[in-house]
């Protein structure tokens, strides 16, 4: 943190500048009174630097360190394995200092960095355009809901139930001013109801939002779902894990019309729950419809390759009807983190790390059914994380567990209050398999 000096002359010749004499007067000027604290406020006394730091230190060591603990933690954000060389890169200065690259001509590197990264999700989703990234999942699914009803000139949304309860509240609130009907396709058995959505699903119908995985970790039937979304000429938005995308079919081959997902799991650390990658992608047919910018290759007046901003679809750079969005930038630093990730990985890693957190999620399910007092909440089959259900309330047992330093899960009541006996457990390609016995045992004792 940079110390910038204010002499008290330069404090007085700013606020003459202004025209007040002290800053109180100027405060008084821009608060009205009855919004002004009249009590005293207890304020500490001056300590010196080293005593600051000091203070800040025994502060922030009361986080805890996830490297610490052993983590079943998902539910959106999960604890996989980021390679060493993603931190080494990104912190280059060029690439955590770079602004956006609205000059072509001496933005080439970040430029370049953003096109490589558009052609791994393309090539990842089976998807024909992808944008520059967007703020996160939740953000990239209401932006994805308002590009369905420009696209289709209709108002009306089905939503899945199990879709991530945070990303529904987000898309209601993006849409609570536009005259948006949102209406919510009920669960059978811990995934998406295909009788349901059937009848759901009409001409009025612009768009279909489904998880895959869903948010109970179970896998949705795509194909079914595309068939009945098709059928009545709305379009289909997946929101996909892209992790999952090495081991189940992507969505490109379901034929999605758009995707978005969380790009967290590709090389971005879970920080305090932020900040996130959103992905956003889509037919080509659609390209003048997405949201926020894409970089395109082309060649200078001699021939060389270059990249610039091939579409900027936001109100600051066209006619503000004609805009798309008003999203402002992208997650510059994070998607150059998921291209590292995904081009340290390669085809093949990408397959090896699902297919690890598919046989670990599935090798720890077939311990804990083998406890009293735990049981599977559905029968469905799943990716890396799973529902179970427990005799005891699920934040009493994952309470028990955090004093063993472990994160045992997501209680589900945190979303749903009703849902006091349930939580979700994820498990990714870091577990060991001692680990996993571990986390068995030590849940069976609290069980």
């Amino acid at each position: 943190m940079h110390y910038l000096p204010l002499t008290p002359q330069d404090e007085k010749e700013i606020l003459a500048r202004i025209g007040v004499s002290s800053f109180e007067e100027l405060l008084n000027q821009i608060i009205p009174k009855d919004m002004q604290y009249q009590g005293e406020i207890e304020m500490p006394v001056g300590v010196s630097e080293n005593e600051v730091r000091k203070i800040l230190g025994d502060l922030a060591g009361k986080n805890f360190n996830i490297d610490e603990y052993l983590s079943f933690l998902g539910a959106g954000v999960y604890d996989h394995y980021i390679p060493a060389v993603i931190d080494s890169l990104i912190s280059r200065s060029e690439f955590y200092t770079a602004y956006t690259p609205y000059q072509a001509e001496v933005s080439q590197g970040t430029l370049q960095t953003i096109f490589e990264y558009q052609s791994v999700i393309c090539e990842l989703t089976g998807m024909d355009v992808s944008n520059a990234s967007m703020y996160d999942g939740g953000s990239a699914l209401a932006e994805a809901v308002h590009m369905a009803n420009t696209i289709k000139g209709k108002n009306k949304i089905v939503l899945a139930d199990l879709m991530h309860p945070f990303y529904q509240k987000i898309t209601k609130t993006y849409t609570h001013e536009c005259g948006v009907e949102i209406v919510q396709c009920p669960t059978k058995n811990g995934v998406t109801d295909i009788d349901v959505l059937n009848g759901l699903v009409d001409n009025e119908t612009s768009c279909v939002c489904i998880q895959q995985p869903n948010f109970y970790g179970f896998l949705e039937d795509m194909s079914e779902i595309e068939k009945i979304v098709h059928g009545k000429n709305a379009l289909l938005i997946a929101v996909v894990d892209p992790i999952s995308l090495g081991v189940i079919k992507p969505p490109g081959e379901y034929r999605a019309d758009i995707v978005v997902g969380e790009g967290q799991p590709l090389g971005v650390p879970q920080g305090f729950g932020g900040p996130l990658l959103g992905i956003f992608a889509s037919k080509k047919e659609f390209v003048r419809y997405m949201p926020g910018r894409i970089v395109g290759e082309t060649t200078d007046v001699d021939g060389r390759r270059g990249f610039v901003l091939t579409l900027q679809t936001r109100e600051q750079h066209i006619r503000r009807e004609k805009a798309t969005s008003n999203i402002c930038t992208n997650e510059a630093l994070l998607a150059l983190s998921a291209l590292i990730y995904l081009c340290t990985l390669g085809k093949q890693g990408i397959i090896d790390v699902g297919d690890l957190c598919l046989s670990k999620s599935h090798y720890l399910r077939d311990r804990l059914i083998e406890l009293k007092g735990i049981r599977l909440a559905h029968g469905q089959e799943f990716f890396k994380e799973f529902l179970v259900e427990t005799d005891k309330p699920a934040k009493e047992i994952l309470d028990a567990l955090l004093k063993q330093r472990i994160f045992g899960g997501v209680p589900l009541s945190m979303f749903d209050e009703n849902l006091q006996n349930q939580f979700l457990i994820a498990v990714t390609e870091k577990r060991t398999k001692e680990e996993l016995d571990l986390f068995a045992d030590r849940l069976s004792r609290v069980l």
